[in-house]
């Protein structure tokens, strides 16, 4: 039987594109805030752990957006 003796290092890095920072810049908007309804403007205290968007406006309904990202679209 052979006993092969290789000088390689095994070590192998990927050729992948990535880098990129993602929502937000990278960046979450923190615990604080509120979430906003952008239809009638209604503010409710954001929540930690509770996505705006998955909450609807007590008022009209409507669903509900992070007060940055309303205020970064106009």
């Amino acid at each position: 039987m052979g006993k092969g003796k290789g000088s390689g290092s095994g070590i192998r890095q990927g050729g992948g594109m990535g880098g990129g920072q993602g929502r937000n810049k990278g960046g979450a908007f923190g615990p604080g805030g509120y979430c906003v309804c952008a239809k009638c403007g209604e503010k409710i205290p954001h929540e930690k752990g509770i996505k705006c968007t998955t909450l609807k406006c007590p008022k009209c309904g409507h669903t509900l957006i992070r007060e940055e990202l309303l205020r970064s679209k106009k």
